[in-house]
């Protein structure tokens, strides 16, 4: 479990940042104008004018106060207001975060489109010669795209949460900066959040100091501080606050898990979809172990240690400079930099939220890639989340499995092919089990509550013939947002698909239904029915399949079912325990 966060949190992040100049053409030029000036609740703001259709584009908008000096490690605070004029034609920082991540993964990430030699040597040069976007802890800002200033009536709203593993990532990447959306008569809205250290760290002293008594998930509570933004603000744009929807993929797809399982973001958001990722299987607690996941607030105190200081104030935390905490982060930190159960913002952990139906339900649209584990696989070649040191092979690899899927060993080994093919069936094993599984239990669970869910499945495939990737992990951002970038590729099926994709996000923000015009009719998963999207393959563009990879992902669930079972039983023996020593 702990060496699959970690590939989690800095592979997924990687897709996107080293990918996003690539991106460039489809953020429009455009200057600053009186067609973008207006009066919004903050104040006066003026923004980017594009023509073609005409699309107003306002960057760089605090939602919260700057997470600075007393307010690291806190709650956002309200955002600022001004009286001039805020000229919003430049992005916000980045929040702080590892700027070398990369590793091998970038090349096999090009490679692996199967391009000519030409296009794959121009394609690592610009990237290379890219600078990074300024980073800062000052880092609570959100963009707005929309056509609508004029409009006589508010069109829904889109809010995207960035992926990234909680580590990386931003609002502004080209990927997301698109007016495929907003040309829907949608108003897109993209938003940072605190990450890694600054955003997840929990510590006793932190605690003690907070009016709620507890510590860490600070992103979170950025995202909801970033909804409250949108139902005060939003109608300025064009938006309305009534009609908000929710969505982002991996570490955003977690994050709407993370929004629909918080009390604390009942109400500010009424659709949600989750694109690779819901945040079913992350256990960890701010105090205690959750069945081995670290703690919140042992790694606080490691990262305390790490910096020199031992038993600090919150003070003494704070005071120490971003850049010396970034330098010295223990080893294996960002395993413990996710959400965790607080009582608070969380008094349940995700998984235990939607087991037990004790979440925000609403209109849900979530799904997974075909191939999400073919980027990550070569770097940490073990296919089970649960289990980090898989045998390859033979009854060693049966028993392992059986540990972790009682009486599912055998099955498993047969379904992936693991005896004769470990590596290509536990790439397609790791895909299954960390998306599949968890989108799957997700939209259940939320089918359950009453509330319309959709599945998707989406096995585009890259044009090239040479291609080997398949249907990679964030393959099918570009689709939702039509910023697909033609020098990677770009077939008559992708435009098409592109057209299908965004029209179902659209339709499904506007009225909690993705069907419409264009679109093969997409019922509502009540345990069987599926959409499948592809691409550059044999199969229609879009048709419904039903069970999909059912053997294989009922086999898998029951290791999620396991582990969260497992741990109710330990955290009631903890609970019981406390008791006793009262």
């Amino acid at each position: 479990m702990r060496r699959q966060m970690k590939l989690k949190a800095v592979k997924t992040a990687a897709a996107l940042v080293l990918l996003s100049p690539l991106a460039a053409c489809v953020n429009p030029s455009g200057e600053v104008s009186d067609a973008a000036l207006i009066v919004t609740p903050q104040g006066p703001v003026q923004g980017v004018t594009t023509d073609t259709p005409q699309i107003f584009n306002f960057k760089g908008l605090p939602f919260a106060a700057a997470p600075v000096g007393d307010l690291r490690w806190a709650p956002p605070e309200s955002a600022p207001r001004w009286t001039e004029t805020r000229v919003a034609d430049k992005f916000g920082n980045r929040c702080m975060q590892a700027d070398n991540v990369e590793g091998g993964f970038f090349e096999r990430l090009i490679d692996g489109h199967g391009l000519n030699a030409i296009k794959t040597t121009l394609i690592k040069r610009a990237v290379a010669a890219e600078p990074p976007s300024p980073m800062s802890e000052d880092c609570l800002y959100l963009n707005v795209r929309t056509g609508n200033l004029n409009g006589a009536t508010k069109q829904p709203v889109m809010v995207w949460i960035h992926g990234g593993g909680h580590q990386f990532g931003s609002g502004d990447f080209s990927y997301y900066q698109s007016n495929g959306l907003v040309e829907k008569d949608v108003v897109l809205v993209t938003i940072n959040y605190r990450l890694g250290v600054f955003g997840y760290m929990a510590h006793p002293a932190l605690s003690e100091a907070d009016p709620n008594g507890v510590s860490g998930n600070y992103g979170s509570l950025d995202q909801i501080a970033a909804l409250d933004w949108v139902q005060e603000n939003i109608a300025a744009y064009g938006g309305d606050p009534d009609n908000v929807t929710i969505f982002g993929e991996s570490a955003g797809g977690w994050s709407v898990t993370e929004m629909m399982a918080s009390p604390l973001a009942a109400g500010k958001f009424h659709k949600a979809i989750a694109q690779s990722g819901a945040s079913t299987y992350h256990l960890g607690q701010m105090e205690g172990n959750g069945l081995g996941w670290p703690s919140g607030y042992m790694m606080g105190e490691k990262v305390a240690k790490s910096v020199g200081l031992d038993a600090p104030t919150a003070d003494a935390l704070r005071a120490v400079p971003a850049e010396t905490i970034m330098a010295n982060l223990p080893e294996k930190s960002d395993e413990s930099f996710h959400h965790i159960r607080d009582g608070y913002v969380f008094p349940k952990n995700v998984g235990h939220a939607f087991r037990d139906g004790e979440i925000n339900a609403v209109p849900f649209l979530t799904g997974y890639n075909s191939d999400e584990g073919t980027l990550f696989f070569p770097d940490d070649p073990q296919p089970s989340v649960w289990e980090p040191d898989m045998p390859q092979g033979g009854p060693e690899m049966i028993a392992a499995l059986n540990t972790h899927y009682p009486g599912q060993g055998e099955t498993l080994a047969q379904l992936y092919d693991l005896n004769t093919d470990f590596v290509a069936g536990g790439t397609q094993m790791m895909g299954d089990e960390i998306f599949g599984v968890n989108v799957r239990y997700a939209a259940r669970a939320n089918a359950a509550k009453g509330a319309p869910s959709y599945l998707y499945h989406f096995s585009r495939t890259p044009p090239s013939k040479k291609q080997t990737l398949g249907a990679f992990h964030a393959a099918e951002i570009p689709f939702v947002f039509d910023s697909n970038e033609t020098i990677l590729g770009l077939s008559d099926d992708d435009i098409e698909l592109t057209n299908i994709m965004v029209s179902a996000w659209t339709n499904f923000a506007k009225t909690g239904n993705p069907n419409g015009e264009g679109i093969p009719n997409w019922p509502e998963y009540t345990g069987q029915s599926w959409m499948h999207f592809s691409g550059n393959t044999d199969l229609p563009l879009a048709q419904v399949q039903t069970h999909i990879r059912k053997a294989k992902l009922d086999a898998l669930e029951t290791g999620l079912k396991l582990k969260l079972t497992d741990l109710s039983a330990e955290l009631a023996g903890e609970t019981a325990q406390l008791n006793l020593t009262k």
